[in-house]
C-alpha cells in the first residue's frame, strides 16, 4: 500500500520486480562455489574432461548484467576450454573446430577431426554428476548448454562450453554439432556503461519494464531483445528522469513505433535481432499504445488533478494486481 505514485513504484520494485537481495547474495556465492567444482573436473583422469582455460570463463546472461527479475530460476555461465592444439575454420556464421593436432580429450569428442559440439555439451552434462550436491543434469532445449540442478537451490545453472579465439570472440555450440561466435562481454559493457552514463537509472528501468513485458504485454518479447529496445530508447534521451513513471510512459510511446524497426546486435555478430512476425509486432504496438494512453492518464491524474489514488489505480491497470494499492 502506498500514498504516492513514487512510493508505489519503489515498493513494487522492491517487493515484486527486483530479485531478493538475500537470494542474490546466495546465488553469487553458489556460482563462485560451482566454478571451483567445475575447475577440478579436468584433473580427474577417468573423466577425460577437456582442459580448462580458467582465465576466460565468463559470467553472462541477465543475472550477470543485473537485469534479471523475480523469480531467480537460472544462472548462466560460460566454461572455457583450452584449444589444446585445435584450430578453427569459419564458413559464414558457422565455425568448425579442427582437431587433427589436438590432445586426446578433444579428439575423442570429434568426428573426422572436427570437434562435435553436441559431444562436448554431452561430456559436460555427464561429468556434472561429479559435482557435490548434484541432483540432476540435462541438455538445454537449444542444445547450447548443460543444465545443472543442485539439491540446495531453487535455481539451475546453464553451463555453456566455449573456446576463446584470437579475434576476442568466443565459440559456443550452435545446437547442430558445430559452433557459433559470441562475446557476452560486449553486452555486459554496454549495459554497464549506459547505466553509468544515465546516473545509474538504466538497470531499474529495464527490470520494471521487463515485468510489464512478461506479465502484461500481449506478446512477450524475448528478454535479450527487450533489453536492447530499452537501451536504444534510453540513448534517445539526454537524461533519465528522477521519476521512473515518466520514463516508462515515454518508453511505451517509443516501443509502439519502434517495434517495427530492425534492432542491431551490439556485438555485430547476429545482424538484426528483431525477428518478430508482423502480427506479433502489430499486437505489441497496440498494447504499448494502450499502455502509453493509460500512463498519460496516470501522470495527468497525479500532476494536474493531484489525485494520487486515481494515478496509482491507472498504473495498476498497466502493471497488474501486484502493483501496490493506494492506502
Amino acid at each position: 500500500m502506498a500514498k504516492t505514485v513514487d512510493i508505489a513504484f519503489k515498493e513494487f520494485n522492491k517487493e515484486t520486480v527486483n530479485l531478493n537481495p538475500d537470494r542474490t547474495s546466495k546465488a553469487n556465492s553458489s556460482r563462485d562455489w560451482l566454478w571451483g567444482q567445475l575447475n577440478s573436473l579436468d584433473s580427474k583422469e577417468y573423466l577425460d574432461f577437456p582442459f580448462k582455460y580458467q582465465d576466460r570463463h565468463i559470467k553472462f546472461g541477465s543475472f550477470a548484467r543485473k537485469t534479471k527479475i523475480r523469480e531467480l530460476d537460472d544462472i548462466d555461465i560460460m566454461f572455457c576450454f583450452t584449444a589444446n592444439g585445435a584450430t578453427y575454420l569459419q564458413s559464414g556464421s558457422t565455425y568448425y573446430i579442427q582437431t587433427p593436432n589436438a590432445g586426446d580429450r578433444l579428439k575423442k569428442l570429434s568426428d573426422n577431426d572436427i570437434l562435435n559440439s553436441k559431444k562436448v555439451v554431452n561430456k559436460v552434462k555427464n561429468s556434472l554428476s561429479e559435482v557435490e550436491h548434484y541432483k540432476s543434469a540435462e541438455i538445454h532445449s537449444r542444445g547450447e548448454a548443460a543444465t545443472l540442478s543442485l539439491q540446495s537451490y531453487e535455481w539451475v545453472f546453464d553451463i555453456v562450453p566455449c573456446f576463446y579465439t584470437d579475434t576476442n570472440l568466443y565459440l559456443i555450440p550452435d545446437g547442430n554439432g558445430n559452433w557459433k561466435a559470441t562475446n557476452p562481454l560486449i553486452d555486459q559493457n554496454l549495459v554497464t556503461s549506459t547505466n553509468q552514463n544515465y546516473d545509474g537509472k538504466l538497470l531499474q528501468l529495464i527490470r520494471t519494464l521487463k515485468y510489464w513485458n512478461r506479465h502484461n504485454s500481449s506478446y512477450t518479447i524475448g528478454s535479450y531483445l527487450f533489453e536492447q529496445f530499452v537501451i536504444n530508447f534510453v540513448k534517445t534521451k539526454a537524461e533519465l528522469s528522477n521519476w521512473i513513471d515518466l520514463d516508462i510512459k515515454d518508453f511505451f510511446y517509443y516501443l509502439k513505433n519502434h517495434i517495427y524497426n530492425d534492432v542491431s546486435d551490439p556485438k555485430g555478430i547476429q545482424g538484426n535481432l528483431n525477428n518478430l512476425t508482423f502480427e506479433q509486432k502489430y499486437s505489441i504496438s497496440n498494447k504499448a499504445n494502450w499502455a502509453y494512453d493509460k500512463a498519460v492518464e496516470a501522470i495527468t491524474a497525479e500532476t494536474n488533478d493531484k489525485d494520487q489514488e486515481k494515478a496509482i489505480n491507472k498504473w495498476r491497470e498497466i502493471f497488474g494486481t501486484k502493483f501496490p494499492i493506494y492506502e
